[in-house]
């Protein structure tokens, strides 16, 4: 039951309709796997974020990656170099 809850969430994202989350909250809330129940509440306060991520075309992945990418350099090179190198390997290189 968790797996086909599963697959209907991923084609519902995929699918771009906003009716499709209702049936969908309702039947995993219902569907008695405690798991599912706290992701279709964590859904459900949300909803309207829910439905628009469903309807528009706009993404903040690009930005996400970006601020993943200098987290990490920035993780990696902690207490092993000066500001000055961390500062160099964070920004962009020239012409780019």
């Amino acid at each position: 039951m968790m797996r086909a809850l599963a697959m209907r969430f991923r084609s519902m994202m995929g699918s771009g309709k906003t009716d499709g989350p209702d049936a969908w909250l309702r039947d995993a809330v219902g569907s008695g796997i405690y798991r599912m129940r706290v992701f279709a509440r964590g859904l459900k306060k949300d909803l309207v974020a829910v439905r628009n991520t469903l309807t528009t075309k706009w993404s903040n992945g690009q930005v996400e990656g970006q601020i993943n990418r200098r987290k990490t350099l920035k993780r990696a090179m902690y207490g092993r170099v000066s500001v000055e190198i961390l500062h160099a390997r964070l920004l962009p290189l020239p012409g780019f």
